[in-house]
């Protein structure tokens, strides 16, 4: 049994840069392809780690993507046994969903590089409390949504509210993407191009801010994902 299940619901939203820090410290990782047919499982057995990647589809589209409702089960369950979750984009809001938060689409769609403003309570979190309070971000999203009860809100961005948030000691969402790589950033871009161009999102602007942001935004994401899984060797 792998230490990490990732659940995967596109070829093109691998687990990126979080491998590398899985990698490093010796934790094995089993992907669940949901979109291959891949079944869920309905058990966690061994592993101490959830990871829960991004997706086009929408927490409420489960009629449409039926294997969103087993797979919000084993988040459930994972919370329910302290396992560690890790939700990254439509993973975040699918944590949020199972603690009760509402999931919906948000004003406008927000994609390409915008600042992330970290809060105060960051400033003291296991992941981000070495992070810079305000660094620039990548995103790729639609669905926005509300803070859960009982839970912290770490980051913010001009569109996002709720850009990061941590519920209880185990459990962490990120909406916004710090584990792209360039080739995942160019992928994206080229495989929705008519979908961004329909929306005005300027691709060109995707495409630039690369060399610019990415180096930084990798740092980033290299010392919030080594510290979640630093977290996963204690429990191993």
């Amino acid at each position: 049994m792998s230490d990490i299940l990732v659940l995967q619901h596109v070829h093109t939203e691998s687990l990126g840069t979080i491998s590398d820090a899985l990698d490093s410290r010796g934790l094995s990782y089993r992907y669940i392809r949901s979109y291959d047919g891949e079944d869920i499982p309905s058990d966690l057995g061994n592993a101490v780690g959830l990871v829960v990647m991004g997706g086009p589809m929408g927490v409420y589209e489960q009629e449409k993507h039926p294997f969103l409702t087993a797979e919000m089960k084993l988040i459930e369950l994972a919370l329910s046994r302290g396992v560690l979750v890790l939700g990254v984009c439509l993973g975040s809001q699918m944590l949020a969903s199972v603690l009760g938060s509402t999931v919906a689409p948000g004003f406008d769609p927000e994609i390409g590089w915008a600042p992330i403003g970290l809060t105060e309570d960051a400033t003291v979190d296991r992941l981000l409390h070495s992070v810079d309070p305000e660094f620039m971000g990548f995103h790729w999203h639609g669905d926005i949504f509300d803070l859960p009860e009982g839970a912290v809100s770490l980051a913010s961005s001009e569109l996002t509210e709720h850009q990061a948030f941590r519920h209880g000691n185990n459990a962490y969402g990120f909406l916004f993407h710090m584990e792209v790589t360039d080739p995942m950033i160019r992928e994206w871009t080229a495989t929705n191009k008519p979908y961004l161009d329909a929306i005005e999102v300027d691709t060109n602007a995707i495409i630039s801010g690369i060399p610019k942001h990415l180096n930084s935004l990798q740092h980033i994401g290299r010392t919030v994902f080594g510290n979640w899984a630093d977290l996963a060797t204690r429990f191993k």
